[in-house]
């Protein structure tokens, strides 16, 4: 007990003259969190975690306290004893149904305590991850060499901005283990996002086990060679390599439920009528022309899409029942972008189609193939989103709408009062470059574009077309990461870190709480975390700082 302590007169000693320190802003933001909350005050003094420590949580919070003992446990190899009364030198949640929102959390930190309040598991949870940040930085299966860790006093109020903070993973351009599937889900977990929109099938492969379609992974997974360099280079070169993967039914669960503990809800994407060549050349009777159909090598937008006859619908739905018995949450994502029409125009069952429909035109065509789903869909309680696209020709009774084609679609979506997710490719896409240099560089390709780290956090997910009652309908944002130049986990993680934590902030934090510079102070410190966590991040400092300049001098 004596050296306990001495530690703790150690600790404090050093906490008090940081605090004394800490009244610069720059000190205060490098111990900050990332996203920003709604209010955070330094106290003085700190908490120290050891092997004394204790945990008091309500049973409805015990997958959470779970988690933070695990955690803990592993960084200062002891295990938290539950206590069931108050006490010092204790990590204290309790179940405070005043905050009335699910996400939202207090976070109190004394000498004495740690006090965390939320409403719901999913509140108290929030509140582990902003705790996380306030900890010492040590690597993966570290543990602490003096057995302890100091956490600075800290009173937090905090919930988010918006309900939906999306983060999209591409798995079919190129295809990743479920260890780094479930990494990436870790990451987000850590930035308060709580939705995964994970893209699993296109036009270079079918990348989910459906049962009753065996073709879809026999030959859909798997495509014979792939572009080599970008895309519009000429003559285009191929590796001549078989490639693919796909993810069984139960790893499919899996993943489900590893995202479900850390309360992200999995969204699935199912493409449709477009985007669909592999599974065209699984099951070729269900397209226009019959074919030769392959699992594509290339990039682009693919002629070959879904014909509109009884057939393909019977597929679909046989497809969906089991997309919807993997996937509880609400949303199943549809699809219905890059969609050419040019085989339908030709095919006698798809203007037949249009003829006894009433239907106008392929556009109106497509309308009816995406309702038809939807109706489909909501007969099994879920809901569908769609790329903007799905808003030619009709949008839909009750469709979500993805907008990513610019603010347009969202803006049109909203006024028809749908609901809509923003992911316009200028600030949300992170398959585009983030730093000039890396446009010269050929071990950095990447499909174009240029978002940079300031440009994702400058990001206002709210149009200003909108009225106030339209802006209801603005779900909240999402970064997509479109994986045709990802060939690797390493690259994924370069091209996604800092920008997605720029979003993070972009998702959770109050427009009036956001500021570029703090956000900077505060990402170092997470840099560090992720460091120490083995993530191969692609933050440059000197690069970032170049860009501001850049920006300023230019006057934007």
């Amino acid at each position: 007990m004596t050296i306990k302590i001495t530690r703790l007169c150690t600790l404090l000693m050093f906490v008090l003259f940081y605090s004394a320190c800490k009244r610069t802003p720059e000190n205060i933001n490098r111990t900050g969190i990332i996203p920003q909350p709604v209010s955070m005050e330094f106290g003085e003094g700190a908490f120290v975690i050891d092997e004394d420590t204790k945990i008091l949580y309500p049973d409805a919070f015990a997958p959470v306290a779970g988690f933070l003992s695990e955690y803990i446990g592993s960084r200062v190899n002891a295990e938290m004893e539950r206590i069931d009364e108050e006490d010092s030198d204790a990590i204290i949640f309790r179940q405070d149904q005043s905050l009335e929102k699910e996400e939202a959390y207090t976070l109190k930190v004394t000498p004495k305590n740690i006090e965390i309040s939320a409403s719901s598991p999913k509140g108290a949870f929030y509140a582990v991850q902003s705790l996380r940040q306030l900890m010492p930085v040590l690597s993966n299966n570290a543990i602490s060499e003096e057995g302890e860790m100091g956490i600075p006093a800290v009173d937090i109020q905090d919930e988010p901005r918006f309900g939906y903070r999306g983060q999209m993973l591409d798995v079919v351009r190129h295809f990743f283990p479920v260890e780094f599937v479930k990494q990436y889900i870790d990451l987000m977990a850590m930035l308060k996002i709580n939705t995964f929109h994970w893209h699993l099938t296109d036009d270079q492969g079918w990348r989910i086990e459906i049962k009753k379609y065996p073709e879809l992974t026999r030959v859909g997974a798997y495509r014979d060679s792939t572009l080599i360099g970008l895309y519009g280079e000429e003559p285009q070169q191929w590796d001549k390599k078989r490639y693919g993967g796909f993810y069984t039914q139960e790893e499919v669960k899996e993943i489900v439920k590893y995202a479900q503990d850390r309360y992200i809800t999995v969204i699935p994407e199912i493409e449709m009528p477009g985007h669909a060549e592999a599974a065209l050349a699984s099951y070729p009777e269900l397209g226009c022309t019959g074919g030769p159909y392959q699992v594509q090598g290339t990039w682009g937008i693919h002629k070959n899409i879904f014909c509109t006859k009884e057939e393909t619908f019977s597929f679909l739905e046989g497809v969906l029942d089991e997309v919807a018995e993997l996937f509880p949450g609400t949303y199943i994502h549809i699809g219905g972008d890059e969609a050419p029409k040019d085989h339908w125009e030709q095919c006698e069952v798809c203007q037949a189609l249009i003829r006894s429909k009433g239907l106008v035109d392929e556009s109106e065509l497509q309308s009816y193939f995406v309702q038809r789903i939807e109706k489909y869909l909501n007969g099994k309680g879920k809901q569908i989103i769609g790329w903007d696209e799905i808003l030619e020709g009709g949008l839909a009774p009750n469709a979500t709408v993805m907008s990513w084609r610019g603010t347009k679609g969202a803006v049109e979506a909203a006024k028809q009062h749908h609901n809509v997710i923003m992911t316009p490719t200028s600030y949300c896409y992170l398959d585009y470059y983030q730093y000039q240099s890396d446009q010269d560089d050929r071990n950095v390709l990447a499909i174009g574009g240029y978002v940079p780290l300031s440009k994702v956090y400058s990001f206002d997910p709210i149009p200003e077309e909108l009225t106030a009652e339209q802006k209801k309908y603005v779900l909240g944002p999402q970064a997509n990461v479109w994986t045709e130049y990802m060939e690797t986990t390493d690259k994924v993680e370069y091209m996604v870190y800092p920008r997605a934590i720029a979003m993070a902030e972009v998702g959770w934090t109050a427009k009036e709480n956001k500021d570029y510079e703090s956000f900077l102070y505060r990402l170092q410190p997470l840099i560090e975390h992720l460091e120490a966590m083995g993530v191969n991040h692609g933050y440059k400092p000197e690069e970032v700082e170049k860009e501001k300049q850049t920006v300023a001098a230019i006057g934007e």
